[in-house]
């Protein structure tokens, strides 16, 4: 998830002023100078060291200062316009003003602050200021004239880039895609859908993250799941046992309690995360999403959403996942075929020989014990979470030639919240700062993501704004016994959205728009789905696993066991990831049409994609699935960014995977560039030839 804001205390804050850009002589340079001093910690935590009215007054400043810089682009004239006063501005009014920065605040104070009042007032000011960039930037016409007035010259009249070329290109299209050479009266209509849709998807956002549900058990019913772990949890007045709906408690039992009553009632909680009220908001947002799209001459919104995307519409993202999918589940049924040959004492098939969703974790996680004596929960205690992370810091250390410091983070928003500096070691450059919060809290998001506050950009003088960003994550937190320790998702759930970060933060280009993560959508995941396969490497696994108690790695048997096994499950693996992605894609427009019902779409897709599995009737796993507002009809991203993870993959594996030499070509032609180049000329020039799939479809085993 990207959600990206930020506080300016006073104008004489190096992150804030960013805003007032190059065009107005003794401002500017004032500017410039605040623009590429150095951020320390103090700057950052400023950033987050918000009251509600610090946030109500600083929107209202910001805005007005966009209104200027806005204001000053349009009065130009068109015969004297440059990339620097035209085209410049107008990126860094999206990314890197005080406006655009406090908006990335905002949200990520929303999903993380144990406020209730901050909470409040962010989300009312994210929608303030989306509001104002759909009034004053999406359907400012004066603005787009005053562009295109630029960008029809500018090839003639000025050298550019070969990243100012591709940004004139993409904004030109953005803008026709925003509607603005529609009729007046067609863009209020798009105005008011934007704004409504705007305010829609924040509600169903924070729906999913402040969703609190539990449930009440007896001690018998946690039969299976250890002693440290039941002693965390709290109790009700008459004995009860209370479980959430957060991710490690939630895994915790799916894969280790061996009452069947128990998880089932926690997969209903679990999968009814927001419901009903996001049922209804969902529904509200499908309607309002194909009307914009029609207004801006699309079918539906799928066709809009993908239509400037790698894979350019939705019936070829269609196809490629329905061919994954074919592929996926012939080994699918194998696996369930394995996996209930004989089953466990709490596991009963219905009556259909079907698997019940919420017993296949623990089916899995049994299978692995009785046949192959790998223990999850055993296996976690190789990994307490400070020493791994160390560990996983140094493998980007090694790989990608960095340094990493770690400070305080006192001040933030949580006490549980660090700080961590990329350095560069050769010249002791600052690259980028990424605040980490790692363990659960009530109303605080649930899931893990990556959030960019400040974009790290190359400004036209060669100096560097380092980037900022966020790392959220929910683990396990510490015991009076044991330290945090981290199951094996957990490990590579980790290194997928440090991956994202160091994206950010090595990603740095001229266009601060499109500066690290800010990639097509379908090609966003890649550098992080890369990395996940460092763990699959012996030699890695060793590296990062120390006994939390006698510091010993992970015994050479259980690795093998654990690599051995990698695709015990892929086909279900690929499977779900099809269902996911098939379900946003239906949503939005392919193959639907007429009124959408979110239930029976997905219930119709599950059984046809997912046959092997019974349908829950109450499950409404859609109105928690948080991909739905921010990745739209685009969740096909991740298996179709996976394919071109692994053939990148295969490749950096023969050089090895600390080799430096490797991972610095990799940081050049792919990282460095972020999403200012084609994405195929990406893969292209590291690979040296074209992309395929043969890397993907030999390491997944289909």
């Amino acid at each position: 998830m990207n959600k990206n804001y930020r506080y300016m205390y006073a104008i004489s804050m190096a992150i804030i002023v960013v805003t007032t850009l190059a065009y107005c002589s003794k401002q500017i340079d004032q500017d410039r100078q605040m623009i590429t001093k150095a951020f320390d910690t103090v700057d950052i935590i400023s950033l987050f060291s918000l009251s509600s009215d610090d946030i109500k007054n600083n929107t209202v400043l910001y805005i007005e200062q966009a209104k200027n810089i806005i204001n000053t682009i349009i009065a130009i004239a068109d015969d004297q316009r440059t990339f620097a006063n035209t085209a410049r501005p107008i990126d860094e009014l999206v990314s890197l003003s005080n406006l655009a920065i406090a908006r990335r605040v905002y949200e990520a104070l929303e999903l993380l602050s144990p406020d209730d009042n901050i909470r409040a007032t962010a989300h009312d000011a994210s929608l303030q200021i989306a509001a104002f960039y759909v009034d004053y930037v999406t359907s400012n016409k004066a603005l787009y004239q005053a562009f295109m007035a630029y960008e029809t010259q500018a090839q003639e009249n000025e050298y550019l880039s070969a990243q100012q070329r591709y940004f004139l290109n993409n904004t030109k299209d953005e803008f026709k895609r925003s509607g603005l050479s529609l009729p007046d009266e067609t863009l209020v209509q798009l105005n008011e859908l934007r704004k409504e849709l705007a305010q829609l998807c924040a509600v169903f956002d924070r729906n999913i993250a402040q969703d609190a549900s539990t449930i009440a058990v007896t001690r018998d019913h946690l039969d299976g799941l250890d002693d440290d772990f039941i002693n965390t949890l709290t109790h009700t007045d008459n004995g009860l046992y209370i479980l959430g709906v957060d991710y490690p408690t939630y895994h915790k039992v799916m894969e280790n309690c061996s009452v069947e009553s128990t998880r089932k009632a926690l997969y209903i909680a679990f999968n009814n995360r927001a419901y009903p009220a996001n049922d209804a908001l969902l529904k509200k947002i499908i309607v309002k999403r194909d009307e914009l799209a029609q207004l801006l001459g699309y079918i539906d919104y799928a066709h809009n959403d993908i239509d400037d995307q790698m894979a350019h519409t939705p019936e070829r993202a269609q196809q490629f996942i329905t061919d994954l999918g074919q592929r996926s589940l012939h080994k699918a049924e194998q696996e369930i075929a394995t996996l209930t040959f004989e089953l466990p004492q709490s596991v009963t098939l219905t009556n259909s020989g079907k698997i019940k969703p919420w017993d296949f974790a623990y089916l899995e996680n049994s299978y692995k014990k009785s046949h192959f004596n790998i223990d999850e929960q055993k296996i976690s205690e190789y990994f307490p979470m400070k020493k791994t992370i160390d560990e996983l810091f140094d493998i980007y250390r090694q790989f990608f030639s960095i340094d990493f410091q770690e400070v305080s983070g006192n001040g933030l928003w949580h006490d549980d919240v660090s700080i961590v500096r990329v350095i560069n070691p050769a010249d002791g450059q600052l690259l980028g700062t990424v605040m980490i919060d790692l363990f659960p809290r009530p109303n605080k998001y649930s899931h893990a993501a990556h959030t960019t506050i400040i974009p790290a950009t190359v400004m036209p003088d060669g100096t560097c704004i380092p980037d900022v960003s966020v790392l959220i994550a929910n683990f396990s937190k510490p015991t009076a016994s044991k330290p945090s320790l981290l199951q094996r998702n957990q490990v590579k759930t980790f290194f997928h959205e440090l991956g994202h970060a160091l994206h950010a933060v090595l990603g740095a280009t001229e266009i601060a728009s499109m500066s690290g993560t800010s990639t097509k959508t379908d090609f966003v995941e890649l550098p992080s789905q890369m990395l996940e396969q460092w763990l699959t490497d012996k030699d890695i696994l060793k590296k990062i696993s120390s006994h939390y108690i006698t510091g010993q790695a992970l015994p050479d048997d259980v690795i093998d066991a654990v690599i051995s096994l990698k695709n015990m499950t892929v086909g279900h693996s690929v499977t779900r990831q099809v269902y996911c992605a098939s379900i946003s894609l239906a949503y939005f427009g392919i193959g639907q049409s007429g009124e959408k019902d979110p239930f029976v779409i997905m219930k119709n897709l599950y059984e046809v994609i997912v046959p092997y599995m019974a349908f829950s009737e109450d499950d409404h796993f859609y109105t928690s699935f948080g991909h739905l507002t921010g990745y739209g009809a685009k969740y096909y991203g991740y298996l179709w960014s996976k394919v071109f993870a692994l053939d990148i993959f295969s490749e950096i594996k023969k050089h090895g995977l600390l080799d430096p030499v490797i991972g610095q070509k990799y940081v050049k032609e792919i990282l460095s560039k972020g999403g200012a180049q084609d994405p195929n000329e990406l893969l292209y020039n590291f690979l040296g030839r074209e992309q395929n799939t043969q890397a993907f479809f030999d390491d997944m085993g289909l």
